[in-house]
Order: C-alpha cells, then sequence, then structure tokens
C-alpha cells in the first residue's frame, strides 16, 4: 500500500485542482493499488480510512469507489462494506477468452504495420526477457511480460481496441495473476518462447501467422494460471478465485 504521507500528497494535489480531480486522483491510486496486487481480493476498503489517509472528505472517496464499481474492481455491498472484487473461474475463463480475441487482433495488426517504433521496442522487450529467465529473475520477466503485452497493444494502433483492452486488464488485475501463473514448472521459459514466436511472426509481417500464436500464448497462459490456482487452493490457500 501507498504509504501514508505519500497518499496525503496526492490529496493535497488533487484538492488544488477541483473536486473532479480529487475523486480522479483516488480513483487511480485505488486502482494501481489492485491491479498491482498491493489491495487483494476480498479486502474491505473504509470510507473513513481511506478519506484519513488521502487527507480528503468522504464524498470524494465515495464516488471513487462508485466509479471501481462501474469497472468491476470492487464490491459495494449496501448496509456491509466496499471490498476488492474477487473474481470467479468463471469470470476469469471469460476475461481471458476477451483477451485472447484482443491480442490476437493487435498481433495481426501490428504485423501489417512493418517496421514501426513499437517493433524495436519489442525487440528490445524480448532481449531484456531472455536475460531475465537466464537468471531466473521471475519478478523482472513478470514485468516484461506486462511490457510485452502493453507494446503489443500500442503497436497495434487502434483506439478502440487499446480502450477495451485497458478495462479488461484492470477487471483481470493481471499483474497479480501472471505471478501465479509463472509459479508453474517451466512455464517462465515457455512463456518467454512464445513471444519469441509472436515477434517473429510479426518481424514476418505474417498477421495470420501472429494472431494464431498469440492465441496460442494467451491460451497457454490461462492454463498457467488455472493450474496454479489449483495449487494454492490444494495447499490451502487465500480462497481468490474460486
Amino acid at each position: 500500500m501507498q504509504e501514508p504521507l505519500k497518499a496525503a500528497e496526492s490529496g493535497r494535489r488533487a484538492r488544488s485542482n477541483g473536486g473532479v480531480s480529487i475523486q480522479a486522483g483516488v480513483a487511480d491510486e485505488l486502482r494501481r493499488r489492485i491491479t498491482m496486487g498491493d489491495l487483494t481480493p476480498g479486502v474491505s476498503l473504509s470510507e473513513v480510512a481511506l478519506a484519513e489517509e488521502f487527507g480528503v472528505s468522504r464524498t470524494p472517496i465515495r464516488e471513487a469507489l462508485k466509479q471501481l464499481q462501474t469497472e468491476g474492481l470492487v464490491e459495494i455491498r449496501p448496509r456491509v462494506g466496499t471490498f476488492v472484487s474477487a473474481p470467479s473461474r468463471r469470470e476469469i475463463t471469460e476475461l481471458f477468452q476477451m483477451k485472447e480475441l484482443l491480442e490476437a487482433a493487435a498481433a495481426r495488426l501490428l504485423a501489417f504495420r512493418g517496421q514501426v517504433p513499437e517493433l524495436d521496442l519489442l525487440r528490445a522487450s524480448v532481449r531484456a526477457s531472455d536475460a531475465a529467465v537466464a537468471a531466473g529473475d521471475t519478478e523482472r520477466y513478470a514485468e516484461l511480460v506486462h511490457e510485452f503485452h502493453e507494446l503489443l497493444i500500442k503497436g497495434a494502433d487502434n483506439g478502440k481496441l487499446e480502450a477495451h483492452y485497458r478495462t479488461l486488464m484492470n477487471q483481470l488485475a493481471y499483474h497479480r495473476l501472471v505471478r501465479t501463473s509463472l509459479a508453474q514448472p517451466r512455464r517462465l521459459a515457455n512463456s518467454n518462447a512464445e513471444h519469441h514466436r509472436v515477434l517473429e511472426y510479426i518481424e514476418a509481417k505474417d498477421g495470420d501467422g501472429a494472431e494464431r500464436v498469440m492465441r496460442e500464448h494467451v491460451r497457454a497462459s490461462h492454463q498457467a494460471l488455472v493450474a496454479g490456482i489449483d495449487d494454492r487452493d490444494r495447499s490451502g490457500g487465500d480462497g481468490e478465485e474460486r
């Protein structure tokens, strides 16, 4: 969680820009904490505590939480409280199906664009991933997974696709889920090899091939995630994503 002093400073900056900015600033910070896994599924969010932490009234906190509810990130239960959403397995499956469609389309579009800046950045990302895998640095590789997929979406150069993708990824809290999938045996190396294949088809300007291997990559990631959730449940985990 963000340090209270930093949160209060964020609140002070937001207040200087008007009420709407306060709400947006609070929503942005809470969204970041949820998607990065700092706030885990099922955690209670207290309006009073958040107002104190951010140094603002409860009104912008309440409105920010309503915004996050519309995005599927929190659940507001009348007369009970507000909680970080815990997606069910069915919801995760449905979200991954949408992720597959969007990222496959992005890979296809990028392949047809030819030599664009995002392609060079993808090459650099894959080289960095090779180094992370060789060092067994799962945390660094997880960051590079996010970078690879972000570059793919940016490289597609389709605003509508990107907007839908942002909403989807927030609902998935993908930063947290990718760590669960990478904990599976050989998933680190396999994921990296799959990124290489996607890049090869994009470089070859083969849209059909890029779309196909991107679909395969997302499906493999989903399968590893499900296996990771099963392992955690068998070992008596925290009960997320059941």
